[in-house]
């Protein structure tokens, strides 16, 4: 909590494409069940991320970014804009659970189930093949991988820090995500080591695919 006693914000970048950051979203949501923080959500964008180096792409990733990474990130946006930065995080919980708990997939038909399930107009889906608000996602992307710069991906997580300044981080990346205590001590471990000057990296071979509740 901070010093006036308020809850510390956690500022946390997602596409809703992305099952490892599916994962991740899980975790600091039972993190915010026992530590005074409290969550704040913003889009990124995988497409946005990758559009510089499209070409080194293995071809079935490419044509996963093509036809499928833009139209939730703008429907996301687009929900912003229209009714409230507020409803990001219920929009997201309903598109994840679908995408990727129920293996709906990113379809259109998924994108609309999810406008129903937090009370959107279903007609918030057509902007997934509009630019219209893409000026706006650029620039929540941009806030969010100018943090931890451009070779990592989703999710990127923001706290401040001691002196002031955000202590910024991708992932961590867990499956299944952790809960109780156990998210707890994850978050107090990631922040510890996230906090010290000059840290970069720990990682170890990842064995299994992520695993959804």
């Amino acid at each position: 909590m901070s010093e006036n006693g308020t809850k510390t914000p956690v500022d946390f970048w997602f596409d809703p494409l992305c099952p490892w950051a599916w994962m991740t979203s899980r975790w600091v949501l039972e993190v915010e069940k026992v530590r005074d923080i409290e969550v704040r959500w913003h889009v990124m964008s995988l497409a946005v991320l990758n559009e510089d180096k499209i070409d080194e792409l293995p071809e079935e990733y490419r044509e996963m970014l093509a036809t499928k990474a833009w139209g939730p990130v703008r429907v996301v946006i687009a929900a912003q804009q229209k009714h409230g930065e507020e409803i990001t995080g219920a929009l997201y919980t309903a598109l994840g659970t679908r995408f990727h708990n129920r293996g709906e997939g990113p379809t259109i038909e998924a994108v609309v189930a999810a406008l129903k399930d937090v009370g959107l107009p279903e007609d918030l889906a057509r902007y997934a093949d509009s630019d219209e608000y893409d000026a706006e996602l650029r620039a929540s992307h941009k806030e969010g991988i100018d943090k931890v710069g451009q070779d990592v991906g989703t999710p990127v997580i923001a706290v401040p820090g001691a002196d002031g300044e955000q202590i910024a981080f991708f992932g961590p990346v867990v499956t299944p995500a952790p809960k109780g205590e156990e998210a707890a001590k994850l978050w107090d471990g990631t922040l510890m080591v996230a906090s010290v000057p000059g840290f970069y990296e720990i990682k170890r071979t990842r064995t299994q695919g992520p695993i959804f509740d």
